[in-house]
């Protein structure tokens, strides 16, 4: 480290399978990864403990998390082959599938998880914004966990920056690359970790020691909405573009995905404090 910048050289994979694994034999367990799995580990034992709150059994925790998996993957998945890459991945589709070479959107997530937990809402039989305000605690620390993932391969970082946090990539260069030749830049996934950290610390606070979720439906879901989008749409004025076509546009991709997230928040919070939704749950069908 040094006092006008940090030089950022992590490796981002942990460890590599020996050859004597079979299957497995020199493939590599990257941190990305690791982070991924975390980001749906964490997110259970949360949503239980949030159900439980709420009185709802332990198996609907299991079925929401097989929903978010589910939805979550496929839909950052889509949302980055047809937001950043469509020409290429209709021009080879069979990629669409190939995950593991990398490419998955926040935005395309967000989209996934809102049709997922539509479809479980119905089977929940609780209203939309009731499981959306309660999920959104655990979505804020899972982006916080994907946006560390970023950093740990080195990717979608900022512009240059003479402030003393600017991160050196030493990894994005030729190997053997003189440290003064790299220039210190914005890392941006930080900025966007401490934002969904924030978030979350607010959310968990509000929903385990006052009863403003009860109090206004939909206001955790807004407040997630503002405070995520909100921030990305700022950060992402110094955030280096992720495709070619981004430079010659006034506004990125990542903003103009965010700004109708950003304006539903707007419209959910206003209505959430003014006591627009319904508190009354929606009852489920017994099978008998």
């Amino acid at each position: 480290m040094n006092l006008g910048f940090i030089v950022w050289d992590v490796n981002p994979y942990i460890f590599v399978f020996p050859e004597k694994f079979p299957l497995l034999g020199g493939h590599p367990v990257a941190w990305y990864g690791l982070l991924w799995a975390m980001v749906f580990i964490i997110g259970y034992y949360l949503i239980k403990a949030i159900f439980k709150k709420e009185g709802l059994g332990e198996e609907w925790a299991d079925k929401i998390l097989m929903y978010m998996l589910v939805f979550t993957i496929v839909g950052a998945r889509l949302g980055h082959c047809l937001f950043y890459e469509p020409a290429y991945y209709f021009a080879n589709p069979i990629k669409f599938l190939a995950v593991w070479e990398g490419g998955l959107a926040s935005h395309g997530g967000a989209i996934g998880i809102l049709i997922g937990m539509y479809i479980y809402s119905k089977k929940l039989g609780k209203p939309f914004l009731w499981v959306l305000d309660r999920l959104v605690i655990c979505v804020a620390i899972g982006g916080a966990l994907i946006r560390i993932g970023n950093l740990m391969n080195s990717e979608i970082y900022g512009d240059a920056t003479t402030l003393p946090w600017g991160f050196k990539f030493v990894r994005e260069w030729a190997p053997g690359t003189p440290i003064d030749a790299i220039p210190a830049c914005h890392p941006t996934q930080i900025y966007e970790a401490l934002f969904c950290i924030i978030t979350f610390v607010i959310l968990l606070r509000l929903f385990f020691k006052k009863d403003t979720v009860n109090k206004y439906p939909g206001f955790f879901f807004s407040f997630f909405l503002l405070m995520i989008f909100g921030s990305r749409i700022i950060i992402e004025f110094i955030k280096q573009p992720q495709v070619e076509f981004e430079n010659s546009m006034t506004l990125d991709m990542g903003q103009w995905l965010s700004i109708p997230f950003f304006i539903a928040g707007i419209v959910i919070m206003v209505l959430a404090l003014k006591g627009k939704f319904k508190v009354a749950e929606v009852k489920r069908k017994v099978k008998r």
